[in-house]
């Protein structure tokens, strides 16, 4: 670490409880990071600390941080746009053609710098320093000890979740020379990281709330977790003091860990500091606290029983700091409760939200369902998300969530992949199928409860940062506008965080909204006509499971597909709507639909035969639509043949549901052969009328269909292609309003320069013709990324185009990116959609490799992960 022989020329005293104007100093930054002044110095003194351009306010350092999904050097022009008045960064060529001069130092490891700027700073104020760490509840006990010690001392604390290797540094620009104490609650989701943070802290004041699941992902055993968190009061002083929870074996268990003064808080008898008489109360928690002999009542605004343990922590961190309980109590009776955890908000029609989307574990759901169970009213609900980091017990434990979230609400609502088995368990454990609702989106969580909002409604909503179901509470408040700010992760920049990376650096963002989107759009132009969503080939490349869900949520009724395969998967899925397979069937294959209740189409007397067979041998009825060939020479009857055929196969255990067509030239712009197709369908309908054997659902429009030929729309449609927001044609376009809903990324694995005349790629095809800047990005036709006869042709770098160069490999493929400046090892790139002001379409990639757009998106090959 650099020296820290700091100067201050010092601030104006500030108005207590107000935000102040803290600053950081050049000459101290200099001095404590060993950095070099690039250029002259436009200012010498900051606000804070920055790292996110767009949420930077004027007068801020921006910190160009590194990171594994990102490089804040791309981001400091944006800064300085916006008003940074300097940036801390690792390569002068950043700050070339900035908009306006800035002060800038140059370091060679920037988070090294923030860290050893802080501890700088810590050293030279000399706060006392009362760490706190733990599973959970770390952010409330944060708050309630900061609550408890300003009213007596100037308190500092960090600042929302700042609280990490990167985090706390950076939250510890805004300490100012009269603060008495620091409040730093200490976060860990990796090895040793709690030795760091604790190095530049220097706690006299160690607090562990809890040990849980939280972090297990990483962790590994709860066993390792509590040796990490374990660290804190291992760094504690013989003069400082140790404050556990009792009531938590593994926290309790650390106390030969420590030399310092331990106290210990909890509801069991041996504990110092102890609670009774808990009480959840919609206005709050009220309880009786214990100590030395007397009792005191107290009252906090959080809610939930679990709550009480950050606050005997905050008592307790009084209590070592001359604080007496009294003066305690009255400071945690009015602390504000904190965004995002168990945040009572009024909801639509006088329902009561309860706002727990800061994160989620089994043991924090679990126990944000008992507070929900133990406030008034007759309708309980809990839209629950996924929980992260859990690793190998995370089937096990969103299966326990289910169980126990049976027992506790009316009605289960999930968003998520992993909230499927959430419900499963749910309705597994006796919560009735209609009570239990699987989502992908937040309008379509919202939307599951609006038939219950009623003053009679409490709505838990909790999961983790991932799933972002503050969304969801969003759309449930009575004044959105108003209350949006008691929300977290709120704010544009937000919008933009991809909260899970994907499991490689090739993926498939599949936009949900843009999906439902659709299929309202589609639904409400083919009205009265029932929707069957065509989901063949993984819903053509989109995931058929979430396209699934989330059609049959805003429109849909039935499910279409090409195998058995398809179908039986949705049924795994829990998908519980009429599922046509539209495609051959062998009669092997007949048990198997009828087990699993999946509709067949059926075209010749052998297979009818074998599904009635089936039938009868598993005393259920086989359900079957007849395919009739009506000029497109496929699969079918030919339609003299269909009467005939009807009155063949009329055998109890076979049940005719429905009847349809195909049209083969719906999307062209000459329309003549396909309304002879459809005159041909309506003939032979005529006929059946007159016969009484039309079946009872008729369809024959597919996306085109729907969209050309509106008589055939009849008591079904088909779309495929127009959910996915993509034209059915080259000449017929979707009508205003439909969305795309796949974009396709990679990254830029490596950068290099090559000289004139080198060769790219298998077989040598390309040569650069010049020095040219080759970048290697890790896609290839393994991945549906086509490598001949013809090739994608260009993908967006930056917003540009590059053109593709050599021949496509398996895995990787090359680009010329020698006009576009500063490509770096992990740059986006878009093969399909949108960068900054440039698109590139599936309709543009088909026109290159001489296809159509239904291909180009149903070759991404399911080792792609989808995201979404």
């Amino acid at each position: 670490m650099a020296g820290c022989l700091l100067s201050f020329a010092g601030l104006p005293s500030p108005v207590y409880f107000q935000r102040r104007v803290f600053m950081i100093h050049l000459n101290e930054l200099l001095q404590a990071t060993a950095g070099q002044l690039h250029g002259p110095a436009q200012a010498t003194e900051f606000t804070s600390f920055a790292f996110d351009s767009r949420r930077l306010e004027p007068g801020q350092l921006f910190l160009a941080v590194k990171t594994a999904t990102g490089d804040g050097h791309d981001f400091i022009a944006d800064a300085v746009r916006r008003g940074a008045a300097g940036v801390l960064c690792e390569y002068p060529a950043a700050l070339a053609n900035l908009a306006a001069p800035v002060t800038a130092v140059i370091v060679p490891d920037l988070q090294q710098a923030i860290t050893d700027y802080a501890a700088c700073i810590l050293q030279k104020y000399r706060p006392k320093v009362v760490g706190v760490t733990g599973s959970s509840g770390k952010t409330t006990a944060k708050e309630a000890i900061a609550a408890v010690l300003q009213k007596r001392y100037r308190v500092f604390k960090n600042y929302g979740s700042y609280n990490g290797r990167y985090g706390l540094p950076i939250a510890l620009g805004e300490l100012a020379p009269d603060h008495e104490v620091a409040v730093l609650e200490m976060a860990c989701d990796s090895f040793g990281e709690i030795a760091e943070l604790v190095r530049i802290a220097q706690p006299q004041i160690g607090v562990i709330t809890t040990i849980n699941q939280t972090h297990l992902a990483y962790l590994g055993t709860l066993a390792n977790i509590a040796n990490e968190k374990g660290r804190l009061i291992e760094s504690l002083p013989f003069t400082g003091s140790a404050i556990l929870n009792a009531d938590d074996p593994r926290v309790a268990g650390m106390v030969p860990r420590t030399k310092a003064r331990i106290l210990t808080f909890g509801l069991s008898a041996g504990a110092d500091i102890r609670a009774t008489d808990l009480k959840v109360r919609p206005d709050g928690l009220t309880f009786t606290l214990h100590y030395e002999g007397r009792s005191y009542p107290g009252q906090t605004p959080l809610l939930g029983r679990h709550q009480i343990y950050p606050i005997l922590a905050a008592i307790t961190v009084g209590l070592t700091l001359e604080v007496p309980p009294e003066t305690a109590l009255a400071a945690l009776a009015k602390l504000p409760r904190v965004p995002g955890r168990l945040n009572p908000l009024p909801g639509q029609n006088g329902a009561l939200i309860l706002d727990d989307t800061f994160n989620s574990s089994p043991e924090a759901v679990m126990a944000a369902l008992d507070t929900l169970v133990e406030l008034p009213g007759a309708h309980k609900v809990a839209i629950l998300g996924d929980m992260p980091d859990l690793g190998d017990i995370e089937s096990e434990a969103h299966q326990q969530i289910g169980q126990y979230a049976a027992t506790r609400v009316q009605r289960l609502v999930t968003q998520g992949d992993m909230g499927q088995q959430i419900a499963t368990a749910a309705r597994a454990a006796g919560l009735g199928k209609h009570a239990v609702h699987v989502t992908f989106t937040s309008d379509d969580a919202a939307a599951a409860v609006q038939d219950l909002l009623s003053p009679d409604t409490v709505i838990l909503v909790k999961g983790g940062a991932g799933v972002r179901l503050e969304r969801v509470a969003q759309k449930l408040l009575a004044h959105p506008e108003r209350d949006r700010q008691q929300l977290v992760r709120q704010g544009a920049g937000w919008e933009q965080v991809r909260a899970r990376q994907p499991a490689r650096p090739t993926w498939v963002e599949i936009n949900l909204d843009a999906i439902a989107n659709n299929v309202r759009l589609l639904a409400q132009l083919a009205a009265p006509a029932k929707i069957m969503a065509v989901l063949k080939a993984d819903a053509y490349g989109h995931g058929m499971v979430k396209v699934a869900r989330t059609a049959l949520n805003n429109g849909a009724s039935w499910v279409g597909v090409a195998t058995l395969g398809e179908a039986i998967n949705l049924r795994r899925a829990g998908i519980e709507a009429p599922i046509l397979v539209m495609s051959y069937m062998p009669a092997w294959q007949a048990h198997d639909a009828i087990a699993h209740n999946i509709s067949a189409t059926i075209f010749t007397a052998e297979i009818a035969r074998a599904f009635t067979r089936a039938a009868t041998d598993l005393n259920q009825t086989a359900r079957v639509h007849v395919k009739v060939d009506s000029g497109m020479g496929r699969l079918g009857l030919l339609p003299q043949d269909v009467l005939p055929f009807l009155k063949a196969i009329n055998r109890p255990g076979l049940e005719v549901e429905g009847m349809y067509t195909h049209f083969g030239t719906a999307d062209e712009s000459d329309l003549s052969y396909a309304r002879e197709q459809l005159r041909r369908f309506q003939a032979l309908l005529a006929e059946l009328d007159q016969a009484g054997l039309r079946p009872p659902l008729i369809h024959a429009a597919n996306t085109a269909g729907l969209l050309n030929l509106p008589a055939a729309r009849f008591d079904m449609v088909r779309p495929g292609i127009g959910i996915y927001g993509l034209p059915p044609s080259a000449v017929l376009d979707l009508p205003p309003g439909f969305r795309p809903a796949l974009t396709f990324k990679t990254t830029v694995g490596q950068v290099k320069t090559l000289p004139p005349n080198s060769p790219v790629g298998y077989g040598a095809t390309y040569y650069t013709q010049g020095t040219e800047t080759i970048a290697i990005i890790p896609v290839g036709y393994a991945d549906g990324f086509r490598r001949g006869p013809r090739t994608w042709g260009e993908v967006l770098v930056k917003g540009q185009r590059a053109p593709l160069v050599g021949r496509v490999s398996m895995d990787q493929c090359a680009i010329n990116v020698t006009h576009i400046p500063n490509v770096r090892q992990g740059d986006e790139v878009v093969l399909i959609g949108r960068q900054g002001n440039e698109v590139i379409t599936a309709e543009e990639v088909a026109e290159h490799l001489g296809t159509i757009n239904y291909e180009v998106v149903s070759e991404l090959l399911a080792r792609i992960p989808r995201i979404s």
